[in-house]
């Protein structure tokens, strides 16, 4: 069952190809800000799938996020997130991402849970319309 409190760490190293010249939001080779969004996306929905209803899974919805530090190539990042809010279907995740030396990242991220097979089929649909 969901219920706030819930927590995961996500970790990875900063590459080239999650750079912000290689992901094309800058022309530095430091953690894109994409990247790290997507490190935390990843994290929060890690952290409450074993919860879920079998055949259920959540999507973003809401990113509030500020990257506050650059991170080189070859270091490790890591993401901590807490689930703080479930209103029905909607999840709360309070995260915050490090780097070897610090707080690099953090904010709030929603996402909504949803039936995979409705919510892809609707998606689908677009290509037929």
């Amino acid at each position: 069952m969901l219920k706030t409190g819930i927590r995961n760490r996500k970790e990875e190293v900063v590459t080239k190809s999650n750079s912000a010249n290689a992901v094309g939001s800058g022309l530095l080779e430091v953690y894109a800000t994409p990247s790290m969004i997507a490190l935390m996306e990843g994290c929060s929905h890690e952290s409450v799938a074993p919860y879920l209803e079998e055949g259920c899974g959540t999507v973003g919805i809401s990113l509030d996020i500020r990257h506050v530090a650059a991170t080189p190539v070859g270091m490790k990042v890591y993401c901590e997130s807490e689930l703080t809010q479930v209103d029905g279907r909607i999840l709360t995740f309070e995260v915050k991402a490090y780097d070897e030396k610090g707080l690099i990242g953090e904010g709030t991220h929603v996402r909504c849970i949803v039936f995979n097979e409705k919510f892809q089929k609707k998606a689908d649909a677009k290509l037929e319309a």
